[in-house]
């Protein structure tokens, strides 16, 4: 897995970000009632890409987001593509509808509060 972890471009550092950051917000805001548990971040580079920040998410987000970021790091293309317009889909197809709908709700939810400043952030 350290290997992996090789393969970081500012690219895929910026998706990291933004996958973490709607994964949670995701998490926050639909899953108030279930258990919630630490991400575990065991590589140093990782942790520094998510600002060293504690994500603290339900079972079925800490899965989503481990699959995201193993399918982030492995993607064959460079520069990486935006996962939407890619011609090789790599997600699974559950996670794939899944990942679909946290995005969609999380940008809805930045913009919905005066957030737009973080959208513009993370595509631009």
């Amino acid at each position: 897995m350290s290997k992996l972890f090789n393969r970081f471009t500012d690219k895929k550092e910026k998706d990291l970000i933004v996958l973490g950051d709607f994964i949670d917000i995701y998490c926050r805001e639909k899953h108030k009632k279930q258990v919630k548990e630490a991400f575990p971040i065991s590589n140093d580079r990782l942790r520094k890409v998510l600002r060293n920040e504690e994500l603290t998410l339900c079972g079925d987000c800490i899965k989503l987001l481990s699959h995201g970021i193993a399918k982030l790091l492995i993607c064959p293309y460079d520069p990486k593509p935006k996962c939407k317009k890619c011609k090789t889909h790599c997600f699974a197809p559950g996670y794939r509808e899944r990942i679909r709908k946290v995005m969609r709700f999380s940008g809805l939810y930045l913009i919905k509060h005066g957030r737009l400043n973080l959208i513009l952030h993370y595509f631009f």
